[in-house]
């Protein structure tokens, strides 16, 4: 006989959900999506995590000590849990939860669900469950096509950006990375799928989408005609829908820059002239170590080929030094590759080995004190040509879109097209539109303006 499981009805006074995000723009949207799953069973957010009936930790396991920061947060919530008489439902999900499974049952008997990242559409019944009688608790299989069926139509979006996932997994296996394991093979949503999603985001006022995916533009889902499409195709599709004016996507490989996504970036207006497209290393030595199936050359034509098609792209990269056999040869040859590049933002770190990783068990560790004295070195110069390249705004006049309120006053904050942040003064009523600034300065993380004579779309 097939159990019928019920949701439980939706009272009066919403049951408060809080959700701690760590990690990528993925997970983001992950906690976004996790949200809107649940509020048809009367949760609503809170910010505050001691008054929470359900209390979910979406977790990445890409950062160092990752697993260890989980379980001591997941300490201090046993805690609220037992003051509470037990009055609290705790779940870890994403990439830890995938990763550790059982074990966080084991370690930490506070824990009531274990979702990882192809299983959270799952999470209304297994609150039910475990509300009625503590039975199946884990939901870690890799299901990315049942994920995305199974999940409301409408999003809680506030704002006027929003990220919206394409394509998940990885099949690069990088001998530094987990994602293989954590999120599985490289999967793509179907076009229809994601043009239904996006137009339901510009219905509700979203005028910028940032496409997300482990390898973003490995994008091949199903067409309108059957046939696998590309990440250009489905930007070209996105520009179509009223309303939706700006197109990002992030992360992606250089092996799967295609010459369709380089020249649409060059054609289609609304795809933005920003880049993330990481290379790590500079020494063709430590890619082939890092099992990154590219050369220092072959990026270095693809940027030359990306700038050809759109002169004025601003690239970001990731960096990783320090990496298992790393000499000071190799390292200078990361910072020849940056200077030669000259990067508008850019994100570096010391290598930590990640268990499970073939790079884990590499002979050749490099000292910590070593590799610290590099990622100085590297962030020294990658700082430099990133402040230059916000100081090199000043005079220009750019399209932004203002998505809040400042700090002070009638201050209002947008991104401009190189999603740096503009703030501008008496322009909070202009929240939601893409209006003309004049640069009159730039600082490292931010630029300033100030609003010209019309007022912008």
């Amino acid at each position: 006989m097939t159990e019928t499981l019920v949701p439980p009805a939706v009272e009066e006074a919403p049951k408060r959900l809080f959700i701690k995000t760590y990690g990528c723009q993925m997970n983001v949207y992950d906690s976004e999506r996790m949200a809107d799953v649940l509020r048809p069973l009367g949760y609503a957010a809170t910010d505050a995590v001691e008054d929470a009936d359900f209390v979910i930790l979406n977790t990445c396991h890409i950062r160092e000590k990752a697993a260890e920061k989980v379980y001591s947060e997941l300490g201090k919530l046993r805690q609220m849990k037992e003051a509470r008489d037990g009055g609290m439902t705790i779940a870890v999900a994403g990439c830890v939860a995938q990763a550790e499974g059982e074990e966080i049952m084991k370690r930490q008997p506070a824990v009531d669900l274990v979702v990882g990242p192809q299983a959270y559409h799952q999470l209304p019944e297994l609150l039910t469950r475990t509300a009625r009688a503590r039975g199946e608790r884990i939901g870690a299989d890799f299901a990315p096509v049942d994920k995305f069926d199974a999940l409301p139509a409408t999003r809680g979006v506030d704002g006027v950006t929003a990220f919206l996932t394409v394509q998940e997994g990885c099949d690069k296996f990088c001998t530094f990375c987990v994602v293989p394991y954590t999120r599985g093979a490289e999967w793509s949503r179907p076009v229809a799928s994601v043009l239904t999603e996006a137009r339901e985001l510009a219905a509700r006022g979203v005028r910028e989408v940032t496409l997300l995916g482990q390898n973003v533009n490995a994008y091949d889902g199903e067409g309108p005609d059957g046939k696998p499409s590309t990440l250009a195709r489905l930007a070209y599709a996105l520009a179509e829908i009223p309303g939706l004016d700006r197109i990002r996507y992030t992360t992606s490989h250089p092996n799967d820059m295609s010459d369709d996504l380089i020249a649409a970036h060059g054609e289609l207006d609304a795809l933005m002239p920003y880049l993330h497209l990481p290379v790590q290393s500079g020494s063709d030595r430590i890619l082939r170590l890092m099992n990154r199936k590219h050369g220092r050359q072959k990026y270095l034509d693809l940027i030359d080929r990306i700038r050809e098609a759109r002169p004025d792209m601003a690239l970001s990269g990731d960096f990783i030094v320090g990496f298992p056999g790393e000499t000071e040869a190799d390292f200078e040859q990361t910072l020849d590759l940056v200077r030669r590049v000259n990067y508008a933002s850019a994100f570096s770190f010391m290598y930590s080995p990640r268990p499970g990783t073939p790079a884990a068990t590499m002979a050749t560790q490099v000292p910590d004190e070593v590799a610290r004295a590099r990622l100085y070195a590297l962030q020294d110069l990658l700082t430099g040509q990133q402040v230059a390249f916000n100081a090199a705004q000043a005079g220009r006049t750019l399209p932004v879109l203002f998505e809040r309120k400042g700090r002070h006053g009638s201050q209002a904050i947008g991104r401009s097209p190189y999603l740096q942040s503009v703030h501008v003064e008496d322009a909070d009523q202009l929240i939601g539109r893409i209006v003309p600034v004049e640069i009159v300065s730039g600082q490292q993380n931010s630029l300033s303006g100030r609003l010209m004579q019309q007022t912008g779309a």
